[in-house]
């Protein structure tokens, strides 16, 4: 079997620093805090953190940016080495650096400096754009997007493209998946008055139009984000899953990194919205792109982990959060309102909800022949366009235990009459300290009722009384 082919992101990346520090006065010389500094971190910035974040998800991940020969550029490539492969456009002056410096996690002033542009693309840029699974563009209007531009116009027509705009870029290549600006980006690309809903449903429908995009999701800070269609009246809102606060710093590359993995992984773009929204929202309560945690992770060679979609991001954002993750799990066959009820519950027990479900083969061995009734691509898009539901993650085995040791959510949810303890993954999350509990299920629900009833009505036969 072929390796699915990679995410690739083409934009512009800068090296952003942070210092850190307290202040408990005003410089006797003029009436300004005084700084003193506790901490400095650098990190890449724009499409290198894109890249960083779409990477934690497991899956290959090229970068397709414009470097030089200065020490900002030489610190971004050590910081990206064992995280992204890169693939390099001359770079025609200095890397930008943008220093926030932030006292009490505020920040109190930026100081920018450097800049260049893309230079033209070599070969290898068509090479790996012909392989990919997916494009994101993470335009930050240094020319990087413009470089490449017909490359990307035909990578729209056979991929999903993701395009992240930028005032002073280029307008998204037609026939893009998903374009997603901020509030801001869209009032300034589609000028109007107000912060109504209603405004920002027309902007996103109008510039989806304008581009030739598939879909334009407006996002809105903590009130999520509004899915747009051109020329429709009937938008989506997603809403973010729960109150997020925290530094704000790289959660719109947050959203669009989380949006093109998971078209990658063939999601719909309604799919891909309401992913991202609960994953930069996570990442927002992390702390952001300031999170330590982030850059310190170990790198090697490959993916720490099996692409498993973003259940493994969100779970270790909402816990270094200081968040409660709720897993459950189950075949899901055929949705009914026993397991919407579950899933309702079991979300309002903690910060996210993860929900497992077994394969094809898995679901096969436990409930005979004739079964799956839906296969397992189609159960996991059910599934994750629930508004309970922040994550979806399949497991081939007879029970989800390896899963769950992986995976080491702090709450276990069963539907049923049984006792939690009796249950064999009771025992697997005591090993952390996790705990499971059992909600009970709608009387009377079940897939085996509502598929005889099915084939009862279908050969004209009287259900039983």
């Amino acid at each position: 079997m072929t390796a699915p082919g990679p995410l690739v992101v083409v934009g512009d990346v800068l090296l952003d620093r942070d210092v850190q520090g307290v202040v408990d006065r005003m410089a006797p010389d003029a009436p300004v805090p005084v700084v003193d500094v506790t901490t400095e971190l650098s990190r890449p910035g724009g499409a290198g953190l894109a890249a960083v974040l779409a990477a934690r998800s497991g899956r290959d991940v090229v970068l397709v940016t414009a470097l030089g020969e200065d020490r900002a550029s030489d610190t971004v490539r050590d910081m990206l080495r064992g995280r992204v492969r890169l693939v390099e456009l001359p770079l025609d002056g200095t890397l930008p650096v943008k220093t926030r410096v932030l006292a009490g996690g505020r920040p109190l002033i930026r100081v920018d400096r450097g800049g260049g542009e893309a230079g033209p693309a070599p070969a290898a840029v068509r090479d790996v754009l012909l392989g990919a699974r997916a494009v994101l563009v993470a335009d930050y209007g240094r020319g990087a997007a413009d470089a490449v531009r017909p490359l990307l116009a035909d990578a729209a027509r056979h991929v999903p493209l993701v395009w992240d705009p930028h005032p002073r870029g280029g307008a998204p290549v037609p026939g893009a998946r998903l374009v997603t600006p901020n509030a801001a980006e869209a009032a300034a690309l589609s000028p109007g008055e107000g912060d109504a809903l209603g405004e920002h449903a027309r902007r996103g429908a109008e510039l989806a139009e304008r581009w030739g995009a598939v879909c334009v999701a407006v996002t809105l800070g903590d009130r999520g984000a509004l899915l747009t269609r051109p020329r429709s009246a009937a938008p989506m809102l997603v809403p973010v899953p729960y109150p997020a606060t925290g530094d704000p710093c790289g959660a719109g590359d947050c959203f669009a990194a989380l949006a093109a993995v998971a078209l990658a992984d063939g999601a719909l773009p309604e799919e891909a919205v309401q992913r991202a929204v609960a994953g930069a929202a996570a990442f927002v309560a992390a702390g952001g792109a300031s999170d330590p945690a982030l850059w310190q992770e170990a790198r090697g060679d490959g993916p720490a982990r099996p692409a498993t979609g973003d259940a493994f991001v969100l779970a270790d954002s909402v816990r270094a959060a200081g968040g409660s993750v709720v897993a459950t799990g189950g075949c899901f066959d055929l949705l009914h309102a026993g397991h919407v009820g579950l899933l309702d519950s079991a979300r309002r027990i903690g910060d996210c909800l993860i929900v497992c479900v077994n394969s094809d083969e898995s679901l096969r061995r436990l409930k005979g022949p004739g079964r799956p009734l839906t296969p397992l691509e189609d159960r996991m898009r059910v599934l994750a366009a629930l508004g309970s539901v922040d994550a979806v993650v399949a497991f081939e085995e007879d029970t989800p235990q390896a899963l769950l040791a992986a995976l080491r959510p702090d709450v276990w949810v069963k539907g049923g009459d049984y006792s939690a303890d009796a249950l064999p993954e009771a025992e697997v999350l005591r090993s952390w300290g996790g705990q499971t509990v059992v909600l009970p299920y709608l009387d009377g629900r079940s897939t085996t009722r509502i598929a005889d009833r099915a084939a009862r009505a279908a050969t004209g036969a009287r259900a039983p009384r």
